[in-house]
């Protein structure tokens, strides 16, 4: 039986199998940042969205405390995703350059994703919760079959999708080297692109700037993959 793209992010949403991330994500939307008190959060696993035909995956690692945990879509209102989302647009990859809300009118050329569906406290995820998770990756990646290339955002999505792999085939991870733009062939023939984090601390001390970032992207977007 095939299982749609809705269907699982149903599911991904009506998860509760981790109680830490559970209890965590129940206490962000209780207690709220100051300048949200007046806002419903979402509250719940972040499901990915985006174009499903699209031949890019993109993938995080958790939704923000405040961000979408708060908006109920990745990568939306906060400040990493302030400049994931104003790259994208300057590589073409989005309609706009800026991503607040559910209702904004965002529309992608890409899928966005992470690969743990709930904020971990300090965000750091248990190996457990990630394992748990990782029939999620699996099932989209089964149902987004266009896709021949995955972008990781940061050092754990990255570290994620090739465990993923590894449980699936024979690979070696001493031969994939994290760093920005870095590319490596996958076992099944997909691309994986690695990235820096778009986080604030990365941004502020220099590691990554507007350009580089939106350089990846529009590399990304370029690439053939047979």
């Amino acid at each position: 039986m095939k299982i749609s793209l809705d269907n699982l992010n149903q599911t991904i949403t009506n998860c509760s199998k981790c109680p830490r991330l559970v209890a965590f994500r129940k206490k962000i939307s209780k207690e709220k940042r100051k300048q949200y008190r007046n806002q419903i959060y979402w509250g719940k696993p972040t499901p990915g969205f985006g174009d499903k035909k699209s031949k890019i995956i993109i993938f995080g690692l958790a939704p923000a405390a405040h961000g979408a945990t708060r908006t109920g879509r990745v990568f939306t209102g906060d400040k990493s995703g302030d400049l994931l989302f104003k790259c994208l647009y300057k590589a073409g990859l989005s309609n706009q350059s800026t991503s607040t809300d559910i209702n904004d009118g965002l529309k992608l050329s890409c899928f966005i994703t992470n690969v743990l569906k709930c904020v971990p406290p300090g965000d750091k995820p248990e190996l457990k919760e990630l394992l748990n998770c990782s029939k999620f990756l699996e099932g989209e990646l089964h149902i987004l079959r266009e896709a021949k290339i995955l972008v990781t955002i940061g050092k754990v999505a990255f570290d994620e999708i090739l465990k993923f792999y590894q449980r699936k085939y024979s690979l070696d991870k001493k031969n994939y080297i994290f760093g920005h733009g870095k590319k490596y062939k996958l076992p099944d023939g997909k691309l994986l692109v690695s990235s820096y984090h778009t986080s604030p601390r990365n941004f502020n001390t220099g590691l990554i700037n507007e350009r580089k970032i939106t350089n990846l992207f529009k590399l990304v977007k370029k690439l053939k993959i047979n």
